[in-house]
């Protein structure tokens, strides 16, 4: 098992580094529709294979793939937008691994509020942006309690609001 786990570790690492590759050509969200589609077949390959290891290991968490496999599940997951299933799962395990304390709360905000949009629901801790307007200041998506937001965010560890929008000016 030793070395499957190794063997998984790599593939899961090795599929958050293509992610990365293709977000940072601009492929996510350029509007190449050529680019586009690679993505879109990018992050479902991605998608399924998680949701193959979900069901083999579980949640991968970093005492199982390492630290790097660990978060390269959680971006798989964070990325899987058009795969609601999975992403649900994901979630879940992923507040399953948290409560047992195998993995950290600041990821778990990250995902529930992408699944919570992808839902058509409101988010929780403020980390999805809808937009970007002509002056360069983000949009995001409507917050459940837009008042609480930075206690929320301070209890799981994300730095207040106004300070990560001000990252996306």
């Amino acid at each position: 098992m030793t070395r499957d786990l190794k063997a998984l570790s790599g593939e899961l690492t090795a599929m958050a580094a293509a992610d990365h590759e293709m977000a940072v050509t601009g492929a996510a969200n350029g509007e190449d529709p050529v680019e586009q589609l690679a993505w879109r077949r990018l992050t479902a390959r991605h998608g399924d294979r998680l949701n193959e290891i979900m069901d083999e290991v579980g949640w991968p968490t970093a005492a199982l793939v390492g630290e790097d496999a660990a978060r390269a599940a959680w971006l798989v997951a964070q990325h899987a937008d058009r795969q609601l299933d999975v992403q649900r799962r994901a979630l879940r395990l992923l507040e399953e691994a948290v409560a047992a304390g195998a993995a950290g709360a600041r990821e778990l905000a990250f995902l529930r509020d992408r699944t919570y949009v992808n839902e058509g629901r409101e988010q929780v801790y403020g980390t999805q942006i809808a937009g970007v307007r002509e002056d360069g200041s983000p949009i995001p998506w409507p917050c459940a309690e837009p008042e609480r937001v930075d206690e929320l965010r301070a209890g799981v560890g994300i730095e207040p609001f106004a300070e990560y929008v001000a990252k996306w000016s």
